[in-house]
């Protein structure tokens, strides 16, 4: 369930909540990729400490291991990683784009050959509710075919077109024999829908249309960050968001440099995914205020100041750039844990910025603060994407 509190008078910018099993999420909002049911290099209680109230795993990741029969022996997923917030689950949609040399598809849905042992899983539109239902997700994701870039326009119509009688498949299954909407979310999660259609604008019209018509609790943009200019993923979004139901969520599915995320807020997203903050700590890279600082370089050798003075948090009252670096040169764990935990909590306070702006209503100001700000450092080099890690 969603409620719209209030949305800016100079874009699209919208304040929600998302009313989930376990617990009220604010939004917009970042949710931090926890793949394999742990955000890497963080504990549980870090993430919630941060005033994170959901996170995101992987269906197919999950189902390799540790199985959902064990975690549904475990009392779900909540239990079994010790996480009291929500989750959401990617379908396996993403592996279904990514495994190109590992999987099959077909009309039924795709023939997976493990990246861990070589077994063969069949995941159905159908099975992978089932799968998600085990877990014990908040959010439900629908199975889809995301086309990769580039692809003609046939190509793309015609997995958009799966992509649709998937959700179909999927939506019957999530609502049972004669359940209603309501009572399929109260006891079995939010199912959310995927928009797909690549970079084609007339595909990302009916299939915005066709998700819709479902009328889920949800609905998601996909097929987008995955090898296309930026400048046609943010003409996407701001063709496709004003189409979505406005009395829905709308999730832009791994999306996640603090740029992305302020364009796509202004058009009206309100939920976010992407591994960046974690995979760039754990690379040596971090998130600043002034923009993004590769630890690596020489000239942090002797920066006996915070990584990013703006930062309250312990990562950056207790340790300098210098020492961060000296632990990341002797490859010492605490590197990893201390970017990633600054990361993280940088993200933070971004996104509560961005929800305390549009009550108010000084959003578009916000954006032009924080972009002039970011910006006055020359980022550093770093490779960007990817939905699961």
């Amino acid at each position: 369930m969603f409620h719209l509190k209030t949305t800016s008078s100079e874009c699209a910018a919208r304040r929600g909540q998302l009313l989930t099993r376990h617990g009220t999420v604010e939004t917009p909002v970042f949710m931090p990729v926890g793949t394999q049911g742990t955000v890497k290099a963080m504990s549980q209680e870090e993430v919630w400490n941060l005033g994170f109230r959901i996170i995101l795993g992987n269906t197919y990741h999950l189902h390799l291991r540790p199985g959902e029969e064990l975690v549904r022996q475990a009392g779900g997923l909540h239990r079994f990683i010790g996480w009291s917030g929500a989750i959401l689950t990617d379908s396996g949609g993403f592996q279904v784009f990514s495994l190109e040399d590992l999987r099959k598809i077909t009309e039924d849905g795709a023939l997976f050959r493990s990246h861990i042992d070589g077994s063969e899983h069949f995941f159905s539109p159908e099975g992978v509710v089932d799968i998600q239902r085990t877990l014990g997700s908040d959010v439900l994701m629908a199975f889809d075919e995301c086309a990769p870039y580039p692809s003609d326009h046939t190509y793309t119509e015609r997995a958009m077109e799966r992509t649709h009688r998937w959700a179909q498949r999927c939506t019957r299954h999530w609502r049972g024999p004669g359940a209603g909407g309501r009572e399929a979310e109260e006891t079995t999660g939010q199912l959310f829908g995927i928009v797909q259609g690549g970079t084609y604008l007339d595909l990302r019209s009916r299939s915005a249309a066709f998700v819709s018509q479902l009328e889920l609790p949800g609905v998601a943009i996909g097929g987008v960050s995955v090898g296309e200019p930026k400048e046609a993923m943010l003409e996407v979004v701001a063709h496709t968001a004003p189409l979505l139901p406005r009395d829905r969520p709308r999730y832009l599915m791994g999306v996640g440099t603090p740029e992305d995320i302020l364009d796509a807020v202004r058009e009206g997203i309100d939920m976010f995914d992407c591994v960046l903050p974690t995979r760039l700590g754990r690379t040596g890279t971090a998130y600043t205020s002034r923009g993004r600082a590769n630890i690596k370089n020489a000239k942090y050798a002797d920066d006996l100041t915070p990584i990013d003075p703006e930062c309250s948090e312990w990562c950056c009252r207790s340790h300098s750039a210098a020492y961060v670096r000296h632990l990341y040169k002797a490859d010492e764990i605490l590197a990893l844990r201390v970017l990633t935990y600054h990361n993280l909590a940088f993200y933070a306070k971004l996104m509560a910025g961005i929800r305390e702006a549009i009550e108010g209503d000084r959003f578009l100001d916000f954006r032009r603060e924080f972009l002039g700000s970011y910006r006055t450092t020359q980022r550093d080099g770093v490779t960007e994407g990817g939905a699961s890690e």
